[in-house]
Protein backbone atom coordinates (compact mmCIF):
# COMPACT_ATOMS: atom_id res chain seq x y z
CA UNK A 1 0.00 0.00 0.00
CA UNK A 2 1.59 3.18 -1.50
CA UNK A 3 1.60 6.53 0.93
CA UNK A 4 0.91 8.40 -2.22
CA UNK A 5 -0.99 8.44 -5.13
CA UNK A 6 0.01 8.19 -8.35
CA UNK A 7 -1.26 11.64 -8.89
CA UNK A 8 0.24 13.09 -6.31
CA UNK A 9 3.42 11.35 -7.31
CA UNK A 10 3.07 12.84 -11.01
CA UNK A 11 2.49 16.08 -10.19
CA UNK A 12 5.85 15.72 -7.91
CA UNK A 13 7.72 14.49 -10.90
CA UNK A 14 6.40 17.28 -13.37
CA UNK A 15 7.36 19.72 -10.24
CA UNK A 16 10.78 18.45 -10.66
CA UNK A 17 11.12 18.36 -14.10
CA UNK A 18 9.20 20.89 -16.14
CA UNK A 19 9.16 23.47 -13.01
CA UNK A 20 12.54 22.82 -12.06
CA UNK A 21 12.12 22.39 -8.57
CA UNK A 22 14.78 20.39 -6.49
CA UNK A 23 13.28 17.59 -5.30
CA UNK A 24 14.23 18.39 -1.69
CA UNK A 25 11.74 21.25 -2.10
CA UNK A 26 9.39 18.60 -3.53
CA UNK A 27 9.81 16.63 -0.87
CA UNK A 28 9.27 18.89 1.99
CA UNK A 29 6.18 19.91 0.33
CA UNK A 30 4.82 16.33 0.54
CA UNK A 31 6.57 16.20 3.75
CA UNK A 32 8.71 12.74 2.85
CA UNK A 33 12.50 12.56 2.45
CA UNK A 34 14.16 13.54 -1.36
CA UNK A 35 15.42 10.44 -2.14
CA UNK A 36 12.17 8.94 -2.26
CA UNK A 37 10.67 11.86 -4.92
CA UNK A 38 13.84 11.30 -6.48
CA UNK A 39 13.38 7.48 -6.79
CA UNK A 40 10.12 8.55 -8.44
CA UNK A 41 11.62 11.15 -10.88
CA UNK A 42 13.83 8.47 -11.76
CA UNK A 43 11.50 5.55 -12.51
CA UNK A 44 9.35 8.10 -14.77
CA UNK A 45 12.50 8.95 -17.05
CA UNK A 46 13.19 5.34 -17.65
CA UNK A 47 9.41 3.80 -17.71
CA UNK A 48 7.30 6.97 -17.97
CA UNK A 49 4.22 7.14 -15.62
CA UNK A 50 3.93 3.29 -15.88
CA UNK A 51 7.13 3.53 -13.43
CA UNK A 52 4.92 5.46 -11.12
CA UNK A 53 2.68 2.31 -10.28
CA UNK A 54 5.16 -0.25 -10.15
CA UNK A 55 3.80 -2.72 -7.92
CA UNK A 56 6.84 -5.39 -6.09
CA UNK A 57 6.27 -9.03 -7.10
CA UNK A 58 8.28 -12.50 -6.58
CA UNK A 59 11.54 -12.74 -8.33
CA UNK A 60 13.13 -16.57 -9.15
CA UNK A 61 17.10 -16.78 -7.80
CA UNK A 62 18.51 -16.81 -11.50
CA UNK A 63 16.58 -13.22 -11.98
CA UNK A 64 18.35 -12.28 -8.58
CA UNK A 65 21.76 -13.52 -9.52
CA UNK A 66 21.38 -11.72 -12.95
CA UNK A 67 20.59 -8.42 -11.76
CA UNK A 68 23.30 -8.52 -8.59
CA UNK A 69 25.81 -10.01 -11.21
CA UNK A 70 24.86 -6.99 -14.03
CA UNK A 71 25.21 -4.47 -10.93
CA UNK A 72 28.43 -5.27 -10.27
CA UNK A 73 30.02 -6.00 -13.86
CA UNK A 74 28.49 -2.22 -15.02
CA UNK A 75 29.61 -0.78 -11.64
CA UNK A 76 26.40 0.31 -10.78
CA UNK A 77 24.44 1.83 -7.93
CA UNK A 78 21.81 -0.54 -6.12
CA UNK A 79 19.41 2.61 -7.12
CA UNK A 80 20.49 2.00 -10.54
CA UNK A 81 20.26 -1.73 -11.15
CA UNK A 82 16.79 -1.45 -8.94
CA UNK A 83 15.63 1.10 -11.93
CA UNK A 84 17.20 -0.21 -14.92
CA UNK A 85 15.67 -3.74 -14.30
CA UNK A 86 12.35 -2.44 -12.77
CA UNK A 87 12.29 -3.48 -9.69
CA UNK A 88 10.29 -1.00 -6.99
CA UNK A 89 12.67 -0.78 -4.38
CA UNK A 90 16.81 -0.03 -4.00
CA UNK A 91 16.57 -1.99 -0.84
CA UNK A 92 15.42 -5.18 -2.29
CA UNK A 93 18.38 -5.14 -4.62
CA UNK A 94 20.17 -4.31 -1.27
CA UNK A 95 19.26 -7.57 0.37
CA UNK A 96 20.07 -9.53 -2.57
CA UNK A 97 23.48 -7.92 -2.67
CA UNK A 98 24.53 -8.73 0.94
CA UNK A 99 23.00 -12.35 0.56
CA UNK A 100 24.83 -13.19 -2.54
CA UNK A 101 28.22 -11.32 -0.62
CA UNK A 102 28.05 -13.46 2.78
CA UNK A 103 26.03 -16.52 1.65
CA UNK A 104 26.69 -17.21 -1.62
CA UNK A 105 24.51 -17.14 -5.35
CA UNK A 106 22.72 -20.32 -4.54
CA UNK A 107 21.13 -18.55 -1.35
CA UNK A 108 19.42 -16.30 -3.32
CA UNK A 109 17.46 -19.36 -4.51
CA UNK A 110 15.78 -19.79 -1.18
CA UNK A 111 12.52 -18.34 -0.40
CA UNK A 112 13.05 -16.39 2.81
CA UNK A 113 10.07 -14.53 3.17
CA UNK A 114 7.13 -14.83 6.14
CA UNK A 115 7.66 -15.78 9.63
CA UNK A 116 9.36 -18.97 10.29
CA UNK A 117 7.62 -21.90 11.16
CA UNK A 118 6.69 -22.85 14.82
CA UNK A 119 5.98 -26.51 13.42
CA UNK A 120 9.55 -26.53 11.92
CA UNK A 121 10.97 -25.35 14.87
CA UNK A 122 9.03 -28.33 16.99
CA UNK A 123 10.49 -30.66 14.98
CA UNK A 124 13.88 -29.70 15.44
CA UNK A 125 13.27 -29.53 19.47
CA UNK A 126 12.14 -32.97 18.88
CA UNK A 127 15.31 -35.06 17.26
CA UNK A 128 17.24 -33.38 19.46
CA UNK A 129 15.10 -32.73 22.49
CA UNK A 130 14.41 -36.15 23.81
CA UNK A 131 17.85 -36.65 24.73
CA UNK A 132 18.47 -33.19 26.08
CA UNK A 133 14.87 -33.66 27.95
CA UNK A 134 16.18 -36.52 29.66
CA UNK A 135 19.78 -34.98 30.42
CA UNK A 136 17.95 -32.03 32.09
CA UNK A 137 16.03 -34.31 34.25
CA UNK A 138 18.63 -36.20 35.38
CA UNK A 139 20.70 -32.36 36.18
CA UNK A 140 17.60 -31.30 37.82
CA UNK A 141 17.26 -34.55 39.96
CA UNK A 142 21.41 -34.10 41.04
CA UNK A 143 21.12 -31.05 41.99
CA UNK A 144 17.86 -31.44 44.43
CA UNK A 145 19.54 -33.81 45.81
CA UNK A 146 23.00 -31.74 46.06
CA UNK A 147 20.47 -28.82 47.70
CA UNK A 148 18.62 -31.50 50.14
CA UNK A 149 22.48 -32.84 51.34
CA UNK A 150 23.57 -29.33 52.09
CA UNK A 151 20.56 -28.75 53.73
CA UNK A 152 21.09 -31.67 56.44
CA UNK A 153 24.75 -30.85 56.70
CA UNK A 154 23.86 -27.22 57.22
CA UNK A 155 21.37 -27.95 59.83
CA UNK A 156 24.12 -30.54 61.24
CA UNK A 157 26.57 -27.84 61.60
CA UNK A 158 23.85 -25.23 63.44
CA UNK A 159 23.20 -28.15 65.89
CA UNK A 160 26.53 -28.86 66.38
CA UNK A 161 27.50 -24.64 66.98
CA UNK A 162 24.33 -24.55 69.25
CA UNK A 163 25.15 -27.37 71.27
CA UNK A 164 28.77 -26.25 71.87
CA UNK A 165 27.58 -22.63 72.83
CA UNK A 166 25.26 -24.57 75.55
CA UNK A 167 27.93 -26.25 76.99
CA UNK A 168 30.34 -22.94 77.22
Amino acid sequence: MSKFTIETKLKAVEDVLEKGMSCLAVARLLNTVETVVLRWVKRYEIFGSEGLSMKSGTYTGDFKIHVIEYIHENDLSLFQGAAHFGIPSDTTVGKWERIYLEEGPEALYRDNRGRKSKVANNNNNNIMGKQEDEDLIAEVQRLRMENEYLKKLNALVQAKEKSAKKTK
